[in-house]
């Protein structure tokens, strides 16, 4: 067995259903574990009660994670009326109460329409959100608030629907990443008049990775983990021939051509469909490499 550096253990992406209960480092952790590497890291935090999808890279594809974090996500989650939280959740601790029993869900699905599209939201301070380089939930943790500057994000549909609970209202959320889903319950609240805060969050796709391919904890191995191509599946694809081959795999730019449609990044194949490398635009007529996944010095 070669001890080299980076060889070790399988490369690729593991789909992990996060059970309740769980960090998202708890995730990872376990996952090391199990896959016999400690390369492996997430794509994008999901709080402890949060169940759902997140993505694990492992092996190279560790160095390709900030790809996928950008990934649109799709929540569903229950949004409970008249109850204000300080983490915006069932997690925390009750803040203010408002009697909001006679809200009809025609007023949720106008305030939900209002918080649909581009909209800028304030970080809550329970968020692993950093200002001045430390996170927000470690100066909430010490009992300290500081202003937050607002975010512009994209919420690409927030649909609402009742629940047998007039005080509870089910949703289902489509939105760019960085999106709280918890400061939406929240401010969806306030625009009816009262507050409110978020329960029973599960992420159910993040991109084109949705909940029918997620694996359990208890099923992570080898086996589970999807090929590095694969990984990359949500990127405009670019396809090389022998001879480009060798040049990205010695991280060398290349000519854009009419290949390379858009702003990048793209992936780059080989003619069988391998994963080579990740592209970035380098000025209007040539594109370098980003991320170079099979070098052709095996380093």
């Amino acid at each position: 067995m070669s001890s080299r550096r980076g060889t070790d253990g399988p490369d690729g992406l593991v789909v992990v259903d996060k059970p309740a209960g769980w960090t998202s480092h708890d995730v990872v952790a376990k996952s090391r574990g199990l896959l016999g590497t400690r390369r492996v890291g997430h794509s994008g935090t999901l709080d402890p009660d949060a169940t759902g999808v997140l993505l694990l890279g492992v092996g190279r594809v560790t160095r390709l994670l900030r790809h996928l974090t950008a990934l649109p996500k799709t929540y569903t989650a229950e949004i409970v009326l008249g109850v204000e939280t300080d983490t915006l959740d069932a997690s925390g601790t009750v803040t203010a109460t408002h009697d909001m029993g006679d809200v009809t869900i025609e007023r949720v699905e106008a305030a939900a329409a209002a918080l649909t599209g581009d909209i800028v939201q304030i970080p809550p301070m329970v968020s692993a959100v950093k200002i001045d380089g430390t996170r927000l939930h470690v100066l909430a943790r010490a009992g300290v608030e500081v202003e937050r500057p607002g975010r512009p994000v994209t919420v690409h549909r927030f649909d609402v629907a009742p629940t047998g609970d007039p005080t509870v209202v089910a949703c289902e959320v489509e939105c760019s990443s960085g999106t709280y889903v918890r400061t939406l319950a929240a401010d969806l609240g306030r625009a009816l008049g009262g507050g409110a805060h978020l329960r029973a969050l599960c992420r159910t796709s993040i991109g084109s990775f949705t909940s029918t391919e997620a694996v359990p904890l208890d099923r992570i191995g080898p086996d589970v983990v999807l090929s590095p191509a694969d990984a990359m599946r949500d990127m405009a694809s670019v396809s090389v021939d022998e001879d480009e081959r060798l040049l990205v795999g010695h991280g060398r730019p290349l000519t854009r051509g009419e290949r390379f449609v858009g702003e990048g990044p793209w992936a780059i194949h080989d003619a069988a469909g391998a994963l080579l490398a990740v592209y970035r635009l380098q000025g209007e007529d040539r594109v370098r490499p980003d991320v170079v996944v099979a070098p052709i010095d095996g380093k």
